[in-house]
């Protein structure tokens, strides 16, 4: 195949890049858990109903650019793009440090995710203009592995620096790393094969040839709103708001219910939360390395989604009679939450013309915002309300179920890479 040609350069010269960078734009949205369970409720006089929409306002802030950020990236630069907002979101995050009022937290938290928001579909599109179809899903993996990666070390660092400093250091040392990698990134990449000077002639020929050979297996669309009534794209979007209320819910939420319910500190809190995230990352190497030999998405996405559904159930099931059987079903659903990403994200460039498919992705990532909004504010508000996970486990389970239902009523005529 001639992608066996093309330029392997690309992997160890962007990959490396685009997995730091979005890890950075996870570490700064995900570690508000940690302030919350560490000590910031407390000293800002928080309440359970009003952290929960603390914790879920980044994700009303994060639904707004999406499209926007993805049409910027297609027609002028992601590289620019991304380079102020990891500025933003760096400074922003740090500031959450300095705060002394919740007014102030609230609009901190929905500028962060205004300032996230246009990462994931501008970084999707830049993989688009690098990768073919056969090696997106694993391109996908490892952007999005920086978000089990990060968590994984983030659950046991931010425990540290809440136990050894406080809160208001971990939010200061955890946002300052993205205004200096801003830098970074600016230096190292371009937004196209044929601006990199580490290529050779020969090698942005064959990248740009395989990329064009490929439009042209693809129905082409005229412009966004063609594309957004495709109903491969309305299952997709609503599938990705179902999934994330299960992701979302998990994440922001797990340190204060494993603090909760195993009555440790906060680091060894950390050293817990972080186990689920160790296995998503295995997970997600497997599940994209054999989508893309493969050739077979949907596959890869709902079996998964399923399991993490059941292993919600579980620990509703279980309750509190026994603590460390229903951490290894959370450690189970965290896994298989994360491991369908890369696949699931290799449909739309697939089944979509290039000019419309980085607004596709941006859509269905807007629905996953609005999923993450509702996961996050609700399982909080369920876990404070009743004053136990258990709801929030089956609400969790539910959701992923009609995630499943959705992935298997995508269409196989329109998605052109099942066959």
């Amino acid at each position: 195949m001639e992608n066996n040609r093309l330029a392997k350069s690309r992997w160890y010269r962007l990959i490396p890049i685009v997995f730091i960078t979005y890890s950075l734009a996870y570490l700064d949205r995900a570690n508000y858990g940690f302030g919350a369970a560490g000590g910031m409720a407390e000293d800002l006089h928080i309440t359970e109903e009003v952290s929960s929409l603390i914790g879920a306002l980044f994700f009303l802030g994060y639904f707004f650019f999406q499209i926007p950020g993805a049409h910027y990236a297609e027609k002028r630069s992601a590289k620019k793009l991304i380079f102020w907002t990891l500025i933003l979101w760096g400074l922003c995050a740090s500031a959450t440090g300095f705060l002394t009022d919740v007014k102030a937290l609230l609009v901190i938290r929905f500028v962060l995710g205004v300032a996230e928001s246009v990462v994931m579909p501008a970084m999707l599109v830049f993989l688009c203009h690098w990768f073919t179809k056969e090696e997106r899903s694993r391109a996908n993996t490892f952007l999005i592995l920086g978000n089990p990666v990060t968590v994984l070390w983030m659950s046991v660092v931010s425990g540290y620096l809440v136990d050894v400093f406080n809160w208001r250091w971990m939010f200061i040392l955890e946002g300052l790393p993205a205004v200096i990698w801003a830098f970074v990134w600016e230096k190292l990449v371009d937004d196209k094969p044929e601006m990199a000077k580490w290529l050779t002639k020969e090698e942005k020929a064959g990248i740009s040839r395989a990329l064009e050979q490929e439009q042209q297996t693809v129905q082409p669309a005229k412009n966004y709103w063609e594309a957004f009534k495709s109903k491969n794209v309305i299952l997709l979007s609503l599938q990705y708001f179902c999934w994330s209320i299960g992701v979302y819910g998990f994440v922001l939420w797990l340190p204060s219910i494993l603090k909760s319910a195993s009555k440790m500190g906060i680091v060894a809190t950390g050293w817990l939360s972080s186990v689920p995230y160790l296995l998503a990352v295995i997970l997600m190497l497997v599940v994209s390395y054999y989508s893309d030999r493969l050739m077979k998405r949907k596959v890869f996405v709902w079996p998964l989604l399923l399991i993490g559904a059941l292993a919600f159930s579980g620990s509703y099931l279980l309750g509190n009679s026994d603590f460390w059987l229903s951490y290894v079903l959370l450690v189970i659903a965290g896994g298989t939450m994360y491991a369908p990403y890369g696949p699931f994200f290799a449909i739309v460039p697939e089944i979509l013309p290039r000019n419309v498919a980085g607004g596709a992705m941006a859509l269905i990532n807007s629905m996953g915002a609005l999923g993450s909004f509702v996961g996050s504010y609700v399982v909080g508000y369920l876990n404070g309300a009743t004053g136990s996970p258990n709801a929030s486990y089956i609400f969790m389970a539910a959701a992923l179920l009609l995630s499943v239902v959705l992935t298997l009523a995508v269409s196989k005529k329109e998605e052109k890479h099942e066959r």
